[in-house]
């Protein structure tokens, strides 16, 4: 069979399952999720062996550490993918939930209805994990799944599929409601991005080149984004100690994810108490900043910041750092260099954390609190299966609601049109 035929043979069974998956009761996509968390740590030895393999071909191709890290199905990620399936069985299940009614003049009863989307394609890099946190989410959202990992985790991936499929058929779930493309070939991503009959969304998660592949030659939706560039605004009327630990937290917890922070923009009228703080923290951490002509008036030993520094996702401990004039300094430059990821303003005034909120044109904006938390299950969505900066139809970290669409729903009593 070939690659096209084989890809094509995927969608077409995970369209049908599609339509057993809708039907589901909560009970039997709860039972399959217990089921899977119980199969992962059961066959934790066969997984293990499984990742074996691709570790090794990964250390053979010179793969840095940190990939070979993500790549890793240790133990404690085995337990935290099982703990992961056991939390979204705690989570409500949207589909069927009536979001809204409404009475029209003629007597009839309008309203909205979340269903799954249908089948959904995630492509992704690296973290085998992946597979088991999309799988889950898809399941209890009653979408069918067709995933493409990549190369280097093929081995696990399918390993990790296999006994997913196995925890579906016992407990009455369709069995290609959670499929793996089985091949390493880079076509089989191009064939798949060609079938709008069969699959009804695209999430690609990795980097942005990735992203960008995806977004050029997929006929279907694709929900996207392509890096985070996330900004910190210290107003003048910050806490300096509050200010100091949220930049600190945002930049330095967590440097390599996409909700950290890049970019440091301080008020002028805070700028020389607040600097030389905040530059011994990081300083002692081993941050590199990069800081405007303002910024190197005050902090004289650091790198001159160049155009290319205010749009860059460093993903390690570099900062830009930026004084601006007032609240519209801040906002214009995240408008404008942003990715529409997450911003934070730290301030004490309610009007100016207002503003923000309304005019920040990002998909998570927090008040005195770091960007680390623009996460799914920070923010209590449970897992996530990605974070968009497309706004249509979701925006933000996406959980389960965010895997459904809505239908109108009508009661009626007879009614007929004049």
């Amino acid at each position: 069979m070939s690659v096209k035929d084989e890809v094509i043979a995927i969608a077409r069974a995970a369209k049908e399952a599609s339509i057993g998956l809708a039907r589901l009761d909560t009970a039997v996509k709860n039972r399959a999720l217990q089921k899977m968390a119980e199969g992962l740590l059961k066959n934790a030895a066969f997984l293990k062996e499984e990742n074996k393999k691709d570790l090794e071909a990964a250390e053979k191709k010179g793969l840095a550490k940190a990939m070979l890290e993500r790549l890793a199905l240790t133990d404690k990620v085995l337990a935290s993918m099982a703990d992961g399936l056991k939390e979204v069985v705690a989570l409500p299940d949207p589909v069927g939930e009536v979001t809204k009614m409404w009475k029209r003049p003629n007597g009839l009863m309008v309203g909205k209805m979340r269903i799954p989307i249908g089948v959904i394609g995630i492509i992704f890099e690296s973290r085998p994990n992946v597979t088991a946190d999309a799988a889950g989410l898809c399941l209890k959202s009653g979408n069918a799944v067709i995933l493409r990992g990549g190369s280097e985790a093929i081995n696990s991936n399918n390993a990790i599929a296999k006994i997913l499929n196995q925890a579906c058929v016992e407990a009455g779930v369709p069995e290609k409601a959670v499929q793996v493309i089985p091949t390493t070939d880079r076509d089989a991503i191009l064939e798949m991005l060609k079938l709008e009959e069969f699959i009804d969304l695209i999430i690609p998660r990795g980097g942005e080149g990735l992203i960008r592949f995806v977004v050029e030659n997929s006929k279907i939706p694709v929900i996207k984004h392509y890096k985070g560039v996330c900004h910190v605004f210290i107003d003048e009327s910050a806490d300096l100690d509050m200010a100091v630990d949220i930049s600190f937290n945002a930049k330095v917890q967590r440097p390599g994810v996409c909700n950290s922070m890049e970019t440091l923009l301080v008020h002028q009228n805070i700028a020389a108490s607040f600097l030389p703080v905040i530059y011994e923290k990081y300083k002692a951490a081993g941050v590199e900043l990069r800081g405007c002509e303002k910024t190197r008036q005050i902090l004289k030993d650091i790198k001159a910041a160049v155009e290319e520094d205010w749009s860059a996702e460093y993903l390690d401990l570099i900062l830009a750092v930026k004084v601006v004039d007032d609240m519209d300094g801040a906002i214009d430059h995240i408008n404008k260099y942003g990715s529409l990821h997450t911003e934070s303003i730290v301030t004490k005034d309610y009007a100016n954390a207002q503003r923000f909120l309304r005019e920040v044109n990002s998909s998570t904006v927090a008040v005195n609190a770091s960007t680390r938390f623009s996460d799914g299950h920070q923010l209590g969505l449970g897992a996530e299966i990605g974070i968009s900066t497309t706004k249509i139809h979701a925006f933000g970290p996406m959980g389960l609601e965010e895997l459904t669409t809505q239908k109108f729903i009508i009661y009626g009593d007879g009614q007929i049109r004049e």
